[in-house]
């Protein structure tokens, strides 16, 4: 079997999971290359996973090294970059939430792709938790009935390098970065229903950042006929460790998923030892190592699907257009935080980052 080869844009935290994903999960890809702007890191990360090129220059990496999928990993500032040049290149891309930092970047992008005949493909590791899919599965069933209202949270102490919260390079705060989980997982549930509209409200709690660390964001759709609430709560504020949870009302019944607890053990550890979980902050004491961390949070299921897509030529449970969807909402919510009134879809406004329109 020919694998299909992949190459990686960045070097940072989600491409060790994007890279170890595709190696015990997707034998059907191979990863052949990685990128990043340090030639030094590029190589220390493709001798750690035996990558066999590394490179500092992106349009080398696509010149060069045969991929069929670049998979990008980068700063948000840095994926409507990416994105053009893989299209240009004609290369199939797999871009790791938020699709980009503007509506006008993801017209741009989605046009390059579809001008080009290549996926572009949004990275949603959500649809794809396995947990999750169960409980969307149970719902679709009508063991819940009708659905009124949808929860998500996603809450840590926040992220792992430090550009996160510039916001000239991320684009905004915990919105940008968890709220789009949120949001769409509530499209995905309600098969990418339209939104009507967005309120939200934003702070800053103690983070060393231009943007938001903590958010509250309820959204209106309209599905089947009904309207249905979704409640959205992120933070970067919440020690102890990931939570990461849904809740689903329907008229006939409710169903709620856990994405971490029921995957852990129960230890106590005076000394404390290697990692219990993501943001866990320390081993020691009571803790509760999670058991295939990324397997349960959908990421190789996720990348298998897009390999799957690209080899079979079907169609990706989401897209550059869904990665867009969400990026409006993103925008609507900063509006709101602004404004401290209701956003009505559909929603345009052009900024070189969302949380402009929120930020004094």
């Amino acid at each position: 079997m020919e694998r299909t080869k992949i190459a990686i844009l960045g070097a940072g935290f989600i491409s060790d999971i994007h890279v170890e994903s595709y190696r015990r999960f997707v034998p059907e890809a191979e990863v052949v290359a990685v990128y990043t702007r340090d030639k030094g890191k590029a190589d220390a990360f493709a001798k750690k996973h035996g990558i066999p090129q590394g490179y500092s220059d992106m349009d080398a990496l696509l010149g060069e090294c045969g991929c069929d999928i670049v998979d990008v990993c980068l700063p948000n500032c840095l994926h409507h970059e990416a994105g053009m040049k893989a299209a240009a290149a004609n290369k199939h891309a797999i871009i790791e939430k938020p699709l980009c930092m503007s509506l006008g970047q993801a017209d741009e992008m989605i046009a390059a792709f579809k001008q080009n005949g290549l996926l572009l493909m949004y990275a949603e590791e959500l649809c794809f938790a396995p947990k999750y899919e169960r409980a969307r599965a149970i719902v679709e069933s009508g063991a819940v009935g009708p659905l009124y209202m949808l929860k998500q949270c996603e809450k840590h102490s926040g992220p792992h390098s430090r550009w996160f919260y510039e916001s000239d390079k991320s684009g905004g705060g915990v919105m940008m970065d968890m709220g789009c989980h949120a949001i769409a997982w509530f499209r995905y549930m309600l098969k990418n229903a339209p939104a009507k509209s967005v309120y939200a409200d934003l702070m800053r709690v103690y983070h060393d950042t231009d943007a938001e660390d903590h958010s509250i964001t309820i959204l209106e759709f309209e599905h089947d006929g009904k309207r249905v609430i979704c409640v959205a709560e992120d933070s970067w504020v919440k020690h102890g460790g990931m939570e990461d949870k849904i809740e689903i009302y329907g008229e006939k019944g409710v169903c709620y998923a856990d994405l971490f607890k029921g995957n852990s053990s129960l230890v106590y550890s005076v000394d404390g030892y290697d990692y219990a979980s993501e943001k866990a902050g320390a081993t020691t004491g009571w803790t509760f190592p999670v058991f295939e961390e990324a397997f349960n949070q959908g990421y190789p299921q996720e990348l298998k699907h897009f390999v799957e897509c690209v080899r079979e030529g079907k169609t990706p449970i989401v897209t550059g257009e869904d990665g867009r969807a969400v990026l409006e909402l993103i925008y609507a919510a900063y509006e709101s935080a602004r404004t401290g009134e209701k956003v009505k879809l559909p929603f345009y406004r052009e900024a070189g980052k969302p949380c402009a329109l929120w930020q004094p």
